[in-house]
């Protein structure tokens, strides 16, 4: 009863913290996961690969979603994640880990469900594991679905959705810092509401990256977290640049002639510069 299954990972387009509603968008960094489940047990291990002191309660409690959702209690599983998207960066490395071990679960189990419930199954393990406020739905979208996602977070419901342009890349500085959603300051969103449910319209009606940068700025200034990286995107031709997630990392769109401009800039800063194409492939079991 083994499984495996890859998913990719996200850059936000609206933060959803303050408003419920939020926005992603696919990129190809890979994450994958194996499942092994184990007859007669009930422990749950976890091996990820690359990050032996990460918390392995989103792995375990993602097995544990599938099992409950077929009422099968006396099983155990051995799960074993490696993923190149950079953990606590605000790259949607939860909600692509979340999804990629439903996924391989359920194929262990010979099971399949629905797209939309594969996805839910992810965002109340995550719920469970204390790493999301709103449930990210709109990470989890993203990273299952591919393409561009605008949800309602707490209907979760999608409300738009697009193909991305696969002849652009996202360029994605990535500071050695990592910002852990559960000990978020959440508060510091709020007084600027207004803000993000203005750059969240500009979305609906299709100025992603018009949002993507004003979403940037709104939450990197409430956050004291710089604003020059963006901003240095955007002067040497970034289509989009802001802050992905609650950050630390900062994402550009651009087209490829413009990409290694923008990689040098941002090599001089420390970090690691990391470059993705967008999109729109779907989850898939292998």
């Amino acid at each position: 009863m083994k499984g495996k299954a890859i998913v990719h990972g996200a850059v936000t387009i609206i933060n959803a913290i303050s408003t419920g509603k939020g926005g992603a968008l696919g990129i190809d960094l890979e994450t994958e996961a194996s499942v092994e489940l184990l007859k007669d047990s009930k422990d749950i291990e976890v091996e990820i690969i690359g990050g032996k002191k990460e918390d392995p309660t989103l792995a375990k409690e993602s097995v544990r979603s599938v099992l409950n959702h077929f009422s099968i209690s006396k099983m155990g599983a051995h799960v074993r994640i490696k993923s190149e998207i950079p953990i606590a960066r605000g790259l949607k490395s939860s909600s692509t880990a979340a999804n990629c071990i439903v996924l391989a679960t359920l194929s262990a189990l010979g099971k399949e469900i629905l797209d939309e419930d594969i996805v839910k199954l992810g965002v109340e393990a995550a719920f469970k594991a204390k790493v999301t406020i709103t449930g990210a739905y709109d990470d989890a979208c993203a990273s299952y679905f591919g393409g561009i996602v605008l949800t309602d977070n707490y209907e979760r419901k999608i409300l738009k959705r697009e193909r991305a342009d696969e002849g652009l890349v996202a360029a994605v500085y990535v500071p050695k810092e990592r910002t852990y959603t559960q000990k978020f300051p959440k508060e510091r969103l709020y007084p600027l509401k207004f803000a993000v449910e203005m750059a969240f319209e500009l979305a609906m009606h299709g100025e992603y990256w018009k949002a993507l940068t004003l979403n940037g700025l709104i939450h990197s200034s409430a956050l004291g977290l710089p604003t020059k990286p963006a901003v240095d995107a955007l002067l040497a031709g970034a289509l989009a640049s802001g802050l992905s997630g609650t950050g630390p990392s900062v994402a550009a769109i651009t087209d490829k002639g413009h990409a290694s401009q923008i990689s040098r800039l941002w090599s001089e800063l420390g970090g690691e510069v990391l470059m993705a194409n967008l999109t729109n492939q779907k989850a898939r079991c292998v």
